[in-house]
């Protein structure tokens, strides 16, 4: 079914399409907090990160388009979002790939593609770099890896959108529901201080990498983006057309196609 939510008004209004029933789901243990997890399907493992604030229900328009396709998917959420627990140090996206790491383990996981939303795609990226060993490729949509990647911030309708829907979700499924704004104000912290990417390390990372970019991304500069298709070896640049940081949801149909593509071509 052709879905089209390109103002998040659908999405704001009731949150992404539900996951469908997992085949297995539980907590880990790792470095201070318990990271909730869940697996669907059976193939070759795909495991999908979400972006900063949200949650491993906002793929539930790419869950069913993976298991379709044959490909055993594993949604995580990351520390401190959704399900998961944190301590009280700050956020980390190298910690947050260790936690991913610590999944695999947990699920005997020699080997994953890695599909990153925003943070996620972040934190797929430094797991690749740490440990290429256990990943196959990253397909990077709308982030930066470096603090000068991204734009002013500018609030718009979407953006406040999406918030409402991130606070409604928090508050729903957090051990922490009334930590909301803290929550936000941690991550905001890391979000501007990290990662710390330079070209150098960049061209040091061994895994296939697709870097992709709404063409309307209202967080990421474009030039950012050819940077690091520039900068990673053998790095192939995406852009998708009419929708902006929200494309997984704006039009699932598309973003899930090139996914696909990606994945087939590891």
């Amino acid at each position: 079914m052709h879905v089209t939510d390109d103002e998040l008004v659908n999405f704001e209004a009731y949150g992404a399409a539900a996951l469908p029933t997992p085949k297995d789901e539980g907590f880990v243990e790792n470095d201070g907090a318990r990271i909730w997890y869940a697996t669907y399907g059976s193939g070759p493992t795909v495991i999908l990160l979400h972006g900063g604030l949200g949650n491993a229900g906002n793929w539930g328009n790419q869950v069913p388009a993976l298991i379709a396709a044959g490909r055993q998917v594993v949604v995580i959420d990351s520390r401190g979002h959704g399900r998961s627990t944190r301590d009280t140090r700050p956020f980390h996206y190298a910690q947050m790939a260790e936690d991913v790491l610590t999944v695999m383990d947990r699920l005997e996981l020699a080997e994953a593609a890695l599909v990153g939303w925003s943070d996620g795609a972040c934190t797929s990226l430094i797991l690749a770099d740490k440990r290429p060993d256990r990943v196959s490729g990253v397909f990077f949509f709308a982030c930066n890896m470096d603090p000068s990647g991204t734009l002013e911030f500018r609030p718009t309708p979407v953006i406040d959108r999406c918030f409402r829907r991130h606070r409604k979700d928090y508050q729903a499924l957090s051990a922490t529901p009334d930590a909301f704004d803290s929550f936000v104000a941690d991550v905001s912290k890391m979000m501007a201080s990290e990662p710390n990417y330079v070209a150098a390390d960049l061209a040091g990372i061994k895994v296939p990498v697709a870097i992709v970019l709404g063409e309307s991304d209202e967080f990421i500069k474009r030039e950012h983006a050819d940077y690091l298709a520039r900068s990673i070896p053998d790095a192939e640049l995406i852009l998708l057309p009419e929708v902006s940081h929200f494309a997984p949801l704006q039009r699932p149909e598309h973003f899930n196609r090139e996914v696909l593509a990606f994945l087939d071509r590891l």
